[in-house]
């Protein structure tokens, strides 16, 4: 009866492999002639693993949550691509390597393939909106695709176990056993796998699906977001070494380190038993969403605004409802503020304004572009504004900030807030080897400032170098693992009440700094002026709230 059933569902594996075979094949673009790739695109995992629904309708349709953020279009992010392009140009003698070691994590595939093949990584050669060459041969039209696929199945789901944490295998540095094109590929998923199933999916997509623990790790994630840059001098000489990103190492120092993995925030569980395939699904326990939820609402807008330049393919309804997840996820995940005390003597109103920050990683954090401020209000019973820190202009600048007034200026850490023009930003401010301040990644060789809020259990005098706190933070006694505590001295004169006391943590993903530092570029480079162009356009969309509070004046 056993053997009866076997034979049976070979039969059926069979089956289905010619079926899902038919209808992939057509979804890769190769034909006869055209070169075998070392890795599969997207759409060819997507012919099975869309059109999944739970048993309340609805859709966890893998494809759909991926191909609408900024690991799907980490190839056409405009910021990203100026910034590559503004560093090409202070460093041109690095100009190659700057390339190669960028499209390492933004462009995985189409790299590991140039490597394989033993050719040049081309970075902008390969964007998805860059113009197709009229002698391109069919390998060139590979690259163009593995790159327009961004971060896509077969990196993150190849990627092997070894090494993972490591020092070595940090700045996109894991390893993926390519083998012959042709395949097999061990493809690692977090659940064990029936034999026939394996065998549809190695006979339609060349992939051997295999459990692997180690993609729930988030010591997968560390190996691309954890960046440790060169800072180059002149001839490209190396001065030194920058922690561009490092949420990893932030994490691994947190409370956060022992209960929660970055899977588990950025990529949600769904309740109950679903299916992870439309093909033969079997109902599976915590199937993770691939929403990717992380802090760029704003590029996400971008992409759907000016898919047409960009060569975006999603839809901009997608982008927009990407956009949506991430700012409700920012305003559910991120912090919470609570007023500790007011105390109004005489003219002076003291308010003491505490914030809670619930990441398992410095906030915010990852590339330094990224800044939160607490923007506080005092109104009259009128909804009048008598005093206020930190607005936000319409242009994405913050009043009273002197970094975006002055480029080689900025706001120290604040204990105490008397006068209207200061503000609590934090934030990361780099600075060169003579001490300049610049948003240069390789021109920077430490920080003049990191007061970005800690994790909880972060420890800032046990902390490594490379996750240090900068600044006056470091001597603020109530900066301390899990938040901040500030003090409002506001003069309200003879105000009568009751006043209304408003604060809000404010957060940006590109600061107006970070924005117009490329402006000089912006005459040398389509990518500098695009996306300039873009961030002045949508600039009064670049503010999200994190978390805010209310309360009234005694």
């Amino acid at each position: 009866m056993v053997d009866s059933c076997r034979a049976g569902e070979r039969r059926v594996a069979g089956w289905w492999a010619t079926a899902v075979a038919f209808l992939v094949a057509p979804l890769s673009g190769a034909g006869a002639q055209a070169p075998v790739a070392h890795f599969s695109l997207g759409e060819q995992c997507l012919a099975c693993h869309n059109g999944m629904t739970s048993s309340q309708g609805e859709d966890l349709s893998i494809g759909m949550d991926w191909s609408a953020t900024m690991m799907a279009n980490s190839s056409r992010d405009p910021y990203w691509q100026a910034a590559v392009r503004r560093e090409a140009l202070d460093h041109p003698e690095s100009a190659a390597a700057i390339e190669a070691e960028c499209a390492r994590c933004h462009m995985p595939m189409m790299s590991l393939e140039a490597e394989a093949r033993g050719e040049p990584v081309e970075l902008f050669a390969n964007l998805p909106s860059a113009a197709t060459s009229p002698d391109a041969d069919a390998v060139a039209a590979m690259h163009r695709g593995l790159a327009a696929d961004g971060v896509s199945c077969s990196v993150c789901h190849r990627i092997e176990p070894e090494g993972l944490g490591s020092e070595e295998s940090f700045v996109g540095h894991f390893e993926i056993d390519l083998g012959s094109a042709a395949g097999p590929h061990t493809t690692y998923g977090p659940f064990d796998v029936d034999e026939g199933l394996v065998e549809i999916m190695r006979s339609a997509t060349s992939h051997v699906p295999q459990r692997g623990e180690h993609v729930r790790s988030s010591e997968l994630c560390a190996s691309c977001h954890t960046l440790l840059t060169h800072t180059l001098g002149e001839g490209g000489a190396v001065l030194g070494e920058l922690p561009e990103q490092v949420p990893y190492l932030g994490w691994r120092h947190s409370d956060f380190a022992a209960s929660q993995s970055c899977q588990s925030c950025h990529m949600p569980q769904v309740e109950g038993e679903v299916p992870i395939s439309s093909v033969l699904g079997e109902p599976r326990e915590g199937v993770a969403r691939h929403a990717f939820r992380g802090g760029n609402f704003f590029v996400l807008r971008m992409l759907g605004r000016y898919r047409d330049e960009l060569a975006v393919t999603a839809p901009t309804h997608a982008f927009e409802a990407a956009a949506r997840r991430t700012l409700d996820h920012l305003a559910e995940a991120s912090a919470r503020l609570e007023v500790q005390r007011l105390d109004r003597r005489g003219g002076v109103l003291e308010a003491e304004l505490r914030i809670e920050a619930l990441t398992g990683h410095k906030l915010p954090t990852a590339y330094p572009s990224r800044r939160a401020w607490l923007h506080v209000a005092l109104r009259d019973t009128g909804g009048n504004v008598l005093w206020q820190s930190g607005a936000v202009r319409p242009d994405g600048s913050i009043a009273g900030n002197d970094n975006d007034v002055d480029p080689d200026r900025f706001e120290p850490h604040r204990r105490v807030v008397e006068q209207e023009e200061d503000v609590q930003i934090y934030e990361a401010i780099l600075a060169d080897p003579a001490g300049r301040l610049t948003t240069g990644l390789l021109t920077a060789l430490s920080y003049a400032k990191d007061n970005r809020l800690l994790p909880s259990g972060f420890d800032k005098h046990t902390a490594e170098e490379r996750i240090a706190v900068h600044g006056g933070a470091r001597d603020d006694a109530d900066f301390v693992g899990g938040g901040d505590r500030i003090v409002y001295r506001i003069e309200v004169g003879e105000a009568t009440g009751p006043l209304r006391f408003e604060a809000r943590l404010l957060y940006q993903p590109i600061g107006y700094r970070w924005a117009e530092n490329l402006a000089p570029y912006a005459d040398l480079a389509l990518e500098a002026e695009r996306f300039l162009r873009y961030y002045r356009e949508m600039s009064a969309e670049s503010t999200a709230v994190l978390a805010e509070v209310v309360a009234k004046v005694p």
